[in-house]
């Protein structure tokens, strides 16, 4: 099934869009691809959405919610949502996904619920993507997505790709099947079981977790379900060279940002922690802290220094906050006054300075002569809309 109506066989490029996981911190790559998306359509018109130029959108845990919200089908067969619906739907559904603990207590009602089961219980969560999206399905979107979730019986990760549809058919779930999977946060959110069958009845269970146990940030497996299309004859490719393709990736990659504070864990105080402190201390989960960090930079790492060493480095644009601090730093902390705190990270965001990681120090350091990553941001949508445009007009010949 052809995603698009250009493929990119008829261009210069192919184009990926890629948003991490991190709860409420979503609001910050909303605020982001708001402004991408606005750009766009100074370009191409009111009708821009992103999916018209992205070959293909991956995302985890809240990240593959974004995307899907973005490639899922309305009745009018374009995006169910815009970029600029995403930070409302934030602000109207976050504090009912995670209602907050009041009084004097809050933080021991806390405590309990993390030593007795997940500290949400995730039923609003579950019947609002089931109603938005509804029974569309992953080969119904408008371009390809990807998103990792983690199978915790079979102890692997489980990526639903639209590029795998056709060869396992058994992955073809119900979009809000895979919403649900991959952002089932442990500690915070239930473990999720569903069943899926394809067209000659096979079955396959899933038992999920959020995807971030696995990638994080999903852009090196977004590009690995790229290159995999070279070898499947994939006809939306036949026509690239494996040798060229990573050279003509562009690729836009969105953090929802970290806590790097020196004071915030040390190893003299992570010595004396038991199980119990490493899942729960201070309000936060350090396990978890350190997996999902671990997971974004150590990808982000990979990426820099193959862009780098190819000297395409001008065609990966990752942005992300390491200076977040309290409240703000919280993946569910989803009070009025936060949540706005969020939408004024992202605007900030956009006036600070390109950063890259130093492949010596792994520090985020400002890139001289590119700019702001709102001046990236423009810059990234005229690409996309030239290549739109080139491969509209060779598919047409």
């Amino acid at each position: 099934m052809e995603k698009r109506s250009s493929t990119p066989r008829y261009g210069n490029l192919v184009t990926i869009l890629s948003i991490d996981g991190g709860g409420i911190r979503g609001i910050i790559p909303g605020v982001l691809l708001t402004y991408l998306e606005s750009e766009l359509q100074k370009l191409d018109g009111e009708d821009a959405r992103l999916a018209d130029y992205f070959d293909v959108i991956s995302g985890t845990s809240t990240g593959g919610l974004i995307a899907t919200m973005l490639v899922a089908p309305n009745e009018n067969n374009r995006p169910l949502f815009a970029a600029k619906d995403i930070v409302p739907f934030y602000h109207s559904n976050c504090p009912k996904i995670f209602p907050q603990s009041s009084g004097l207590c809050a933080t021991v009602k806390d405590l309990v619920k993390a030593l007795t089961g997940p500290k949400y219980d995730g039923k609003y969560l579950h019947k609002l993507v089931r109603e938005i999206i509804g029974d569309k399905r992953l080969d119904q979107t408008l371009t390809n997505l990807v998103v990792p979730t983690f199978d915790i019986k079979i102890l692997l990760p489980v990526i639903f790709s639209s590029y795998q549809v056709s060869s396992r058919p058994v992955l073809n779930a119900r979009l809000s099947d895979i919403c649900i999977g991959t952002s089932a946060a442990p500690t915070y959110l239930p473990a999720y079981y569903f069943e899926n069958k394809d067209q000659q009845g096979e079955s396959k269970e899933f038992n999920l977790i959020d995807g971030g146990i696995a990638a994080n940030n999903p852009s090196l497996i977004a590009i690995s379900e790229v290159i995999k299309q070279l070898t499947s004859q994939n006809q939306d490719y036949l026509e690239i060279e494996p040798k060229d393709l990573y050279d003509r990736f562009l690729l836009i990659s969105l953090g929802t940002g970290s806590d790097r504070s020196e004071l915030k864990y040390n190893a003299k105080k992570a010595s004396k922690w038991n199980v119990i402190s490493w899942l729960y201390t201070n309000g936060s989960t350090p396990l978890l802290d350190c997996y999902d960090e671990a997971t974004c930079d150590m990808v982000d790492y990979h990426n820099s220094a193959v862009f780098q060493a190819l000297r395409s480095e001008q065609n990966y644009l990752r942005i992300d906050e390491d200076t977040l601090e309290g409240d703000v730093a919280s993946v569910d902390k989803a009070t009025r006054e936060n949540l706005e705190n969020l939408v004024e990270v992202g605007n900030k965001l956009l006036k600070k300075p390109v950063c890259r990681v130093n492949l010596d120090t792994c520090l985020y350091e400002p890139v001289e002569d590119e700019g702001t990553n709102e001046e990236a941001l423009q810059r990234f949508a005229k690409l996309l809309s030239d290549e739109k445009k080139l491969r509209e007009s060779k598919s047409s010949q």
